[in-house]
């Protein structure tokens, strides 16, 4: 950016064969077709499973017929940013979740979420990424923090587009229902799981742009996030 105009934060964890899964095993790989040696370029086949890093989930992920990647408004990518901090609490809690109280406390500190807002979670779990204690399963369940169903709920009453998690899933690690899931995405608004960095953006103020894919009938798909500042 030009001098004077902020700054950028990159959102975005780099993936790579042993990023972390919902499913616990690696769901992206890559083939050399050509190298620079021999062929004077370099090319790779990807294979990736929609829902893997830094990504995107449209309304179609967890709805018959929402929308899909492609079909998402391009205005509904770019969006004021409200940071929701639990980190704190988290460290004490990997099950603890966004509550309605935490987005009153918002909402108290910073004004009413604008329209077209992305609210984003930050429990402090970007900084377990690439270790066990990312997905933090116990055998039984996974263990992190996710957005409360009643917070979701409060959320759909509000002009915001988006939710984002520093997780791997919208929903809290011991969800067996996904609430928030069912609830968010099949009302046409998207949510992004595995954001990093945001505890370099401020609670309120900067701008989330989402390099969503664009493949026909998508669910979702791996993102290049960044906060403009």
């Amino acid at each position: 950016m030009a001098a004077g105009h902020g700054t950028v934060e990159d959102m975005t964890h780099t993936l790579h064969e042993d990023f972390p899964t919902y499913f616990g095993e690696s769901q992206f790989s890559r083939e050399q077709l050509f190298n620079y040696a021999e062929h004077s370029f370099n090319l790779f086949r990807l294979t990736v499973n929609e829902h893997t890093g830094t990504h995107i989930d449209a309304p179609l992920h967890f709805s018959e017929d929402g929308m899909s990647v492609d079909e998402i408004p391009v205005s509904s990518l770019i969006a004021p940013l409200c940071v929701v901090d639990i980190a704190a609490r988290a460290a004490d809690n990997v099950d603890t979740q966004v509550t309605p109280d935490d987005i009153q406390a918002w909402i108290d500190a910073n004004g009413d979420i604008p329209d077209g807002a992305c609210v984003a979670m930050h429990s402090g779990w970007a900084s377990k990424v690439n270790t066990d204690g990312f997905r933090n399963f116990d055998g039984e369940a996974q263990h992190y923090p996710g957005f409360h169903i009643e917070a979701t709920q409060m959320l759909l009453e509000t002009g915001a587009q988006s939710i984002a998690v520093d997780t791997l899933s919208l929903d809290f690690g011991m969800s067996g229902d996904f609430a928030t899931h069912y609830a968010w995405l099949p009302s046409g608004r998207f949510g992004i799981e595995c954001l990093a960095n945001l505890d370099k953006v401020p609670a309120a103020g900067a701008t989330l742009i989402v390099g969503a894919p664009k493949h026909r009938g998508g669910t979702g798909g791996p993102a290049r996030i960044f906060a403009m500042i």
